[in-house]
C-alpha cells in the first residue's frame, strides 16, 4: 500500500514567521503543485516525509497525499529544505503526477562486484556519476540502477551507453559519459613554481576553478507559498 500523507491547508500570510510558527507546532510548511491545479500551502508531518526520504525508493516514492476537501492524488517529493545546522527539514515541495504521464527523474547507480584491476592490478574504483537521469512512466521508475563491474580491468571504463537498458526507460544523460572506472593509486609530486612565476591550471599554487553545479530546482513555481524565501539549505538524497 502507498504512503497516505494527510495534509493541513495553512491559511494567513505566507513568511518567515508563519514558516516558523509552523514549525514550532511540530510540523513543516509544504507546497503542493502540478497537474493543472493551483498550488496550495500546506503543513505535513516532518517525520512522515523524513520516512518516504530514507526509503528504498527515496524522493521517487510515489504515495498518496490529502488534502481536507479534495480527494486523495499520486504525489512525489520534488524538492527539500534542511536546516544547515541540525539537519532537521524545514521546507519541501510535492507536486501531482499522473500515472500515464512520462517523468524525469533521477536514479542512483548502483556498482556491483569488485573489478580485476582492483583485485589484481592494484587499481580502485572511481565511481564519477552516482545517479543518472531517465524518462519512464512513474509506475517504471526502478529503485536503483545495478549494473556489475567485476570485469573492468585497470583503466576500464563504464558508460552510459554500457548501463542495462530496457524500453520502458531512457537515459537523458549523455551516452558517452562516465559512470566509473578504474585508476591507479599514484601520487604525483608537483615541482613548487619559481618565485614570480604564475602557475599553470592544475598545477600546484595554481587557483582552482570554481566547479560547475547542476542545480536541482523545482519544474513549476510554487505559488501560494513563495518557497524561494525559505531558508536555503541542502535538499538531496
Amino acid at each position: 500500500m502507498p504512503e497516505v500523507v494527510v495534509t493541513k491547508p495553512r491559511e494567513g500570510k505566507f513568511n518567515k514567521n508563519a514558516a516558523r510558527r509552523v514549525r514550532v507546532a511540530g510540523k513543516i510548511p509544504a507546497v503542493l503543485y502540478g497537474a493543472g491545479h493551483d498550488a496550495v500551502a500546506v503543513e505535513v508531518d516532518p517525520k512522515q516525509i523524513s520516512r518516504i526520504l530514507f526509503s528504498e525508493t527515496g524522493h521517487n516514492t510515489i504515495f498518496d497525499v490529502e488534502v481536507a476537501g479534495s480527494p486523495a492524488a499520486k504525489a512525489m517529493i520534488v524538492d527539500w529544505q534542511r536546516e544547515p545546522i541540525n539537519d532537521k527539514l524545514i521546507h519541501i515541495d510535492m507536486k501531482r503526477i499522473a500515472l500515464d504521464k512520462v517523468l524525469r527523474v533521477s536514479v542512483r547507480v548502483k556498482l556491483m562486484g569488485v573489478p580485476i584491476g582492483v583485485k589484481t592490478e592494484g587499481g580502485i574504483l572511481d565511481q564519477v556519476l552516482r545517479e543518472v537521469e531517465i524518462e519512464c512512466l512513474p509506475v517504471d521508475i526502478p529503485n536503483h540502477i545495478d549494473v556489475d563491474v567485476s570485469s573492468l580491468a585497470m583503466h576500464g571504463v563504464l558508460r552510459v551507453s554500457e548501463l542495462p537498458h530496457s524500453d520502458k526507460i531512457k537515459y537523458l544523460n549523455n551516452e558517452d559519459a562516465t559512470v566509473a572506472h578504474v585508476v591507479s593509486i599514484r601520487e604525483e609530486v608537483v615541482a613548487a613554481p619559481a618565485e614570480g612565476e604564475v602557475p599553470a591550471a592544475g598545477e600546484a599554487g595554481a587557483t582552482p576553478t570554481e566547479p560547475e553545479v547542476a542545480k536541482k530546482g523545482k519544474t513549476e513555481p510554487a505559488a501560494a507559498e513563495g518557497a524561494a524565501k525559505a531558508p536555503a539549505a541542502g535538499g538531496k538524497k
